[in-house]
């Protein structure tokens, strides 16, 4: 048996590498998560469950839906799908339509307030954190700010067209 003192690690390079990613990589989620806040506080008012809110997004992704597609689309039974619309159209969320290539079918799509809120408050709620934080920081910080992110940005796209 051999009672030699193990020497320290040394970090090397690809540590000090590692842990930078990690610190990047965590302060882009937080601030991602921070972008997010105003628009899911906005979500959870309209108190969508998870398939409601699948249900949603499949119509908005979309320029309406038969029933059968967004069954499809979700993944969910046709009944299922069928009583989320009717407790949808019941609040105002969906619309239903005849089908003017078939008129016996029925398309499903966002009502017009959804479609408003989609056009013209989804995205101010989006970009208001990030207006308000670069309102307090002064113009050189801002060019900083600028400056690393699409640093960052070219440094990803050149080692990813690399890969």
């Amino acid at each position: 048996m051999s009672f030699e003192k193990k020497r320290p690690r040394v970090a090397s390079p690809d540590d000090s590498l590692l842990k930078l990613a990690q610190e990047v990589d965590q302060h882009l989620s937080v601030i991602r998560q921070k972008l997010r806040e105003p628009l899911e506080t906005e979500f959870a008012r309209g108190g969508l469950t998870g398939p409601q809110r699948m249900v949603m997004q499949a119509l908005v992704q979309s320029e309406g839906l038969s029933l059968k597609q967004l069954s499809a689309q979700v993944s969910l039974a046709h009944s299922t799908v069928s009583g989320i619309v009717d407790r949808l159209q019941a609040r105002g969320m969906v619309v239903r339509s005849k089908d003017e290539a078939d008129g016996r079918a029925t398309v499903i799509a966002p009502s017009a307030p959804v479609r408003d809120f989609l056009t013209n408050r989804m995205p101010e709620l989006a970009i208001s954190p990030l207006t308000e934080a670069l309102r307090s920081a002064s113009d050189k910080e801002r060019a900083s700010v600028l400056r690393g992110l699409r640093k960052l940005r070219a440094l990803v796209d050149w080692s990813r067209s690399q890969a």
